[in-house]
């Protein structure tokens, strides 16, 4: 199963744990494909620097060292129009759509925008309970 992980999920699961790091175990273990685009991976790299100030101990570049390496990275769409209510949301859907996908999520916006255009958005526990082992 391809899957393409908001910013809170990859976030979540390198600095605190819980359903959205299971997620990423479920990744290692060869349960899921990751997909990115370059504008995913800099929002990425870009919130977790700046939580990185407040924890300092937690090293979150060996897992995106990892997505780059063994994730499959896709361009980026050039479409401008309105997916979400918020607009920074609307890559992870293009890039969903791009690679037919599944979003992970635990955002509203994006949340609220299941099923367009085919993509399905589900949460971290809600994934995980589809996959087999995921206890």
């Amino acid at each position: 199963m391809r899957v393409v992980l908001d910013t809170n999920v990859v976030v979540s699961a390198a600095f605190f744990g819980g359903p959205p790091r299971r997620v990423v175990d479920a990744w290692t273990s060869g349960q899921l494909q990751v997909v990115l685009s370059p504008s995913i991976f800099d929002e990425y790299l870009r919130v977790c620097s700046r939580l990185s100030a407040t924890y300092p101990d937690t090293d979150y570049q060996p897992l995106l060292t990892a997505f780059l390496a063994h994730g499959k990275l896709i361009g980026d769409s050039i479409d401008e129009r309105a997916v979400t209510a918020d607009p920074d949301d609307d890559k992870f859907m293009r890039c969903a759509l791009a690679a037919d996908a599944t979003v992970v999520s635990g955002d509203r916006h994006l949340l609220d925008v299941d099923g367009w255009q085919g993509v399905r958005v589900t949460k971290p526990a809600q994934l995980l309970a589809q996959l087999p082992d995921s206890t």
